[in-house]
């Protein structure tokens, strides 16, 4: 895959291949990284550093390796899962998500939460990597908009493909929440033709008939 010339940091990529080892094992993780061509990264991980050098190619590679490896099901419920690690591993205590399991954060109300965490998410993006994401608040959805998403960059599909960001926004609310689960679902997606890859979150958490 040609690169793109856009890039995440390091600890991005880092936090990816850790949730990737944190699923598949680390002979898994080291299969998907082989067949994806980053030989570079079958022995050494990314370093921990904020330098933007990871290219978006990589993550589609390894996107579209799982789907190939695993079949579009398997491997869509994979990435899920490695996108809840990839939060896990490191996105849990970087910048202003540090703060969620904080008792001041989790006193306020559940809306208020899950709208502070998803901004700061899309605020963690947008500085530090070139991933500009884009949050907003409708009637009864929060949505996420992604300029270029790193899993859909170069791909053609006739369906979403960027499973391990909605993973990640999964966890992100689930911890931000005290342990809801949130329906997201991705609406639009680059690999499918459309514009902008587009999010859309429920507001009322999974199994909440409350106000």
């Amino acid at each position: 895959m040609e690169p793109s010339g856009l890039y995440y940091p390091y600890r991005f990529a880092r936090y990816f291949l850790l949730g990737m080892q944190d699923v598949l094992g680390a002979e898994g993780l080291d299969a998907i990284v082989g067949l994806a061509g980053l030989t570079t990264y079958l022995s050494d991980l990314p370093p921990d550093t904020l330098e933007r050098k990871f290219d978006f190619a990589y993550l589609a590679a390894v996107s579209g390796v799982l789907e190939d490896w695993y079949g579009a099901r398997g491997g869509r419920g994979l990435a899920l899962r490695i996108g809840r690690s990839w939060f896990i591993q490191g996105f849990h205590t970087f910048g202003a998500l540090a703060g969620l399991a904080h008792p001041a954060f989790q006193s306020l109300p559940l809306n208020r939460r899950a709208q502070i965490s998803l901004d700061a998410l899309a605020a963690i993006f947008n500085q530090y990597s070139d991933q500009q994401t884009v949050f907003s608040i409708h009637e009864a959805t929060y949505q996420l908009t992604v300029d270029v998403s790193p899993m859909a960059w170069g791909r053609q599909s006739d369906r979403p493909v960027c499973h391990a960001l909605v993973g990640l926004f999964q966890e992100c609310l689930r911890q931000a929440s005290g342990g809801y689960e949130f329906l997201v679902h991705e609406s639009a997606c680059r690999a499918a033709g459309h514009d902008e890859c587009i999010f859309v979150i429920n507001q009322k958490p999974i199994g909440q008939t409350g106000g």
